[in-house]
């Protein structure tokens, strides 16, 4: 067999982590990039025959990608909303503004983990919260009444 110079070896080890470093951007990038969530209408009626398209998606009827308010440290990201105003989407958060319905006082708590989800059995061990989920905080148990990815904060109920 023949040998690879050092000056070689440095130039394939070298092409290797650019092809490396570029697929990972990419990935990532892909990951960014979705396609358009629409809102519109069912194609199908409940029979499972297809309804005539009679217009094309329009813009007021195009959704978002769902925020996915997870367990970490405070993150808020403001989106512009139709007519110009803005909406807060809790990207991630720890801390929960609790209701005490025995002392009837609210409170701020810190958030421990998620234990159930009503909207998805995945999202307990991915930490993520949605309204209805039950949070295990310092001062115990509590369920989520706010919507954190379209409120910006997680506001709960003591259980």
């Amino acid at each position: 067999m023949f040998e690879i110079s050092k000056p070689a070896e440095n130039i394939i080890f070298l092409a290797l982590e650019i092809r490396r470093i570029s697929k990972t951007f990419i990935n990532e990038t892909l990951i960014q990039i979705s396609m358009a969530k629409s809102q519109k209408r069912s194609k199908r009626k409940s029979t499972g025959a297809r309804y005539i398209d009679f217009r094309k998606e329009r813009l007021n009827e195009l959704g978002r990608e769902p925020a996915l308010t997870h367990l970490d440290e405070k993150r808020v990201r403001s989106i512009r909303t139709r007519s110009g105003t803005t909406k807060q989407r809790l990207m991630s958060g720890n801390v929960a503004n609790l209701y005490d319905p025995k002392e009837k006082k609210y409170s701020k708590a810190k958030i421990k983990s998620v234990v159930e989800n009503p909207a998805n059995r995945h999202y307990v061990r991915r930490n993520i919260m949605t309204k209805g989920t039950v949070i295990d905080t310092e001062k115990g148990k509590a369920k989520v009444t706010s919507r954190p990815g379209q409120d910006g904060i997680v506001n709960a109920v003591l259980v």
